[in-house]
C-alpha cells in the first residue's frame, strides 16, 4: 500500500450525542519470544494486564493509538501478538513506530489490521499520527515529508481542533538522561504547529512514565509504557517500581479534551532495578 494512502484521511464517528473516546497504549516491547522479558517484566504478560484493565475502565473507545515501541524485537510475530492482544477493543486503530520497532515491518503488518493509517477525522475532531522513527537510531526525527504530511493535514481542516501524537517527546523534560534521546528537530515540528491554532494537544509515548504540562494553549501529554516505568526526575537511565498503565481521552465538541492514566496496579513483577540500561 503506498505511504500516501496511510496518510489519507478515515473519518469515524464516535456514537450520537457523546465525545470520541481515545485510548492510547505505548511502548509495550513486545518480543516473538512468549516468555520474553524487559528488566524483569514479561511484557506480554503487562500488555495483557494493561489490555484487561483498559477493557474494564473504557466503555466502546472509538479509536486506539498505538504510539510506538510496540516491539522490543522488531519482529512479525511481535506485530501480531500485539493485533491479537489489542483485538477485545471492537474500534478502529492507528500504529506508529518507536526506536525499537522497524517502520516498514510495522506498517506491513498494521495494514493485516487495518491500523495502518494515520490521519483520523473522528467527530469534530481531526487526529494526526507521525513517524519519529530513525532506523537504527534511539532518537527521533522529522523527516521532510512527515513535517509537511502534518502541514498539509492541518491546513486541510482549519475548523477542527487536532491532537497530534508521535513516539519520541518534543520537550525536553526533568529526566535528564533522555532528552538527548527525543525528537531532534522539534524546532520544525514546532515551526508547524505553532501555525495552527487549532492544535489543541500532543501526545506521545517513548518516555515510560506520565505527562501532562502545557505549551502556551497546547496540551502536552505523555503515557506509561505497559511495561517497566523510567524514574521520573533522573540524571541516569533508572527505573521504577511504578505499575504499568495506559492513558484514555475524551475529545469534546468544543475543543477541550479530558484525560487521564489508568495503571494496571493488580499487575504483580519483578523488576530488575539495577540495570544500566535496555
Amino acid at each position: 500500500m503506498p505511504v500516501r494512502e496511510h496518510r489519507s484521511p478515515i473519518t469515524l464517528s464516535p456514537a450520537s450525542g457523546r465525545a470520541a473516546r481515545l485510548l492510547q497504549i505505548t511502548d509495550p516491547h513486545l518480543m516473538a519470544d512468549a516468555s520474553g522479558s524487559l528488566l524483569g517484566v514479561k511484557t506480554r504478560d503487562s500488555l495483557d494486564a494493561v489490555v484487561r484493565c483498559a477493557k474494564a475502565t473504557v466503555d466502546s473507545p472509538d479509536l486506539l493509538l498505538a504510539t510506538g515501541d510496540l516491539a522490543q524485537d522488531a519482529s512479525e510475530a511481535a506485530y501480531h501478538e500485539f493485533a491479537r492482544q489489542v483485538s477485545v477493543f471492537d474500534c478502529a486503530q492507528s500504529w506508529v513506530a518507536g526506536n525499537h520497532d522497524d517502520s516498514h515491518t510495522l506498517t506491513a503488518v498494521a495494514e493485516n489490521y487495518q491500523a495502518a493509517g494515520r490521519h483520523m477525522l473522528i467527530g469534530s475532531w481531526q487526529v494526526i499520527m507521525l513517524d519519529s522513527s530513525v532506523s537504527g537510531q534511539v532518537y527521533g526525527h522529522l523527516e521532510e515529508d512527515e513535517l509537511a504530511f502534518l502541514q498539509a493535514a492541518l491546513a486541510a481542516y482549519p475548523d477542527r481542533p487536532a491532537l497530534v501524537s508521535l513516539h519520541h517527546h518534543p520537550v525536553d523534560i526533568d529526566t535528564e538522561w533522555m532528552n538527548s534521546i527525543g525528537l531532534q528537530n522539534r524546532e520544525a515540528f514546532w515551526g508547524v504547529i505553532d501555525r495552527f491554532p487549532q492544535v489543541r494537544a500532543v501526545l506521545w509515548g517513548h518516555i515510560h512514565q506520565e505527562l501532562d504540562m502545557q505549551r502556551g494553549d497546547i496540551r502536552l501529554l505523555a503515557t506509561p509504557s505497559t511495561c517497566i516505568q523510567f524514574e521520573a526526575g533522573s540524571t541516569e537511565f533508572s527505573v521504577e517500581a511504578l505499575s504499568p498503565g495506559f492513558r484514555w481521552l475524551a475529545l469534546n465538541d468544543n475543543g477541550s479534551i479530558d484525560t487521564g492514566v489508568v495503571r494496571a496496579s493488580d499487575f504483580a513483577y519483578d523488576l530488575d532495578t539495577n540495570s544500566n540500561g535496555y
